[in-house]
């Protein structure tokens, strides 16, 4: 097994795993009745992109050493979400969300070039939710396009840069209501973005993950 497959089959466990945890978590309740989950929620969340740097994707931008890539980045997403129906303990969810994210390297020797890196992510979701309006947890998944821009400094974009991508979505999360209209959010995911199609060599299927954590208001 490679590093990187390493690397991802831990990712997916830990989001496995996160996931089991919120799904089975019990949120905390006021006294009295519960409050119903929803009637809505927006989600302004910091993000840490994790953006790959193997040379198939270094060699689809015209980057000779892969050592020259980002890493890990920075960012944010807005999402807004509203729930329709319950069934038993599922609360079923309709929404989408924006994911903005990028990064850039700093050359660590005289060969080396700095590099930015840009994702942007748009799509709509659906979600089922566990727990009451003062705490839930959720499972969800969307569908939609990114784009994603390598560019070395001195460089200007290639159509690769700008193409529209299709991209799957899909993670867990959880909020918790500390007052009654404002709540900690977390949120882990996945994008599953497809193949490129403008390049020589062409961007190869990526699937990139992204933490997320910061407030939601309903």
């Amino acid at each position: 097994m490679t590093q990187e497959s390493s690397i991802d089959s831990r990712l997916r466990f830990g989001l496995v795993a996160f996931a089991i945890a919120v799904l089975t978590s019990t949120p905390v309740r006021a006294q009295g009745a519960a409050p119903p989950i929803g009637p809505f929620v927006v989600d302004l969340r910091a993000t840490f992109p994790n953006f790959p740097d193997n040379s198939q994707v270094a060699a689809s931008h015209g980057i000779d050493n892969p050592a020259d890539l980002p890493g890990h980045g920075f960012g944010f997403d807005l999402g807004g979400h509203v729930y329709l129906l319950k069934w038993r303990v599922i609360t079923f969810g309709v929404g989408a969300e924006l994911m903005m994210g990028g990064s850039r390297s700093t050359p660590a020797t005289p060969t080396s070039q700095a590099v930015t890196e840009h994702l942007t992510s748009f799509a709509p979701q659906i979600s089922l939710n566990f727990g009451s309006g003062t705490g839930w947890s959720y499972v969800s998944g969307g569908v939609g396009y990114s784009t994603w821009s390598i560019v070395p400094d001195e460089a200007e974009k290639s159509p690769a840069d700008e193409e529209r991508l299709f991209t799957v979505n899909y993670g867990a999360g959880a909020r918790w209501f500390a007052k009654k209209h404002l709540a900690f959010c977390f949120d882990v995911r996945y994008y599953a973005i497809s193949q490129g199609t403008t390049s020589v060599p062409v961007s190869p299927h990526t699937t990139m993950f992204v933490i997320g954590a910061g407030v939601s208001v309903k």
